[in-house]
């Protein structure tokens, strides 16, 4: 059980802190720097940082720019839900995939798919009631 209150609709604020953080947590795993984000994609660095800081909305074309960048759909970026998950939308576009995964390939991407759930699933149980024996970290 949750203590949150139900989340009303976003205000434009909220929504480009999101999309920032988004944009900024997937550009830092990626080991990107914001300047070669702005070499690769042709948004300039400033731009790159200000909409990563939620300073400044982000124009469809740089949106779909980022988001080939990172080989995400830009459909995860702008997923309304705080628990967004990458792997999901990521995997919601493998049918449209050009190359055909070889059945090594599929056997790893499901191993991989179940260790995320159970990472998750330990995350949630982590979080609601922090009852993991041994405290862990």
């Amino acid at each position: 059980m949750s203590d949150k209150e139900p989340a009303g609709p976003a205000t434009d604020a909220e929504q480009r802190a999101r999309l920032g953080q988004r944009l900024k947590g997937t550009r830092e795993y990626l080991g990107l720097s914001q300047q070669q984000v702005a070499e690769r994609t042709g948004i300039v660095r400033s731009a790159v940082s200000d909409i990563e800081r939620g300073m400044r909305k982000v124009e469809v074309m740089e949106l779909q720019k980022l988001a080939r960048l990172y080989r995400l759909p830009t459909s995860y970026f702008l997923d309304e839900e705080e628990s967004a998950d990458a792997g999901e939308h990521a995997l919601a576009g493998l049918p449209r995939t050009q190359t055909p995964l070889s059945e090594g390939d599929r056997i790893e991407v499901a191993k991989f798919i179940q260790y995320l759930q159970a990472r998750r699933q330990a995350e949630e149980e982590s979080e609601s009631g922090r009852q993991v024996p041994g405290g862990g970290a």
